[in-house]
């Protein structure tokens, strides 16, 4: 998944004001990073959108 795709997705699921920094402050369990970290970290956004939808409790085919 592209990073663009992973922020289009995120903002249709928080918002695109909260999406950023929900990003910057919730760290996704079963990764132990905040989205941004994982991002950082070289996590696959696949991954990391996985972890977002465990966490919101949103279907992973959202778009």
């Amino acid at each position: 998944m592209r990073l663009a795709d992973f922020w289009e997705r995120m903002d249709l699921v928080l918002g695109p004001a909260y999406s950023r920094s929900w990003a910057n402050d919730f760290v996704l369990p079963g990764i132990g990073l905040t989205v941004r970290q994982a991002i950082a970290a070289g996590v696959e956004t696949r991954e990391i959108w996985r972890a977002v939808c465990a966490a919101t409790e949103v279907p992973c085919t959202l778009i």
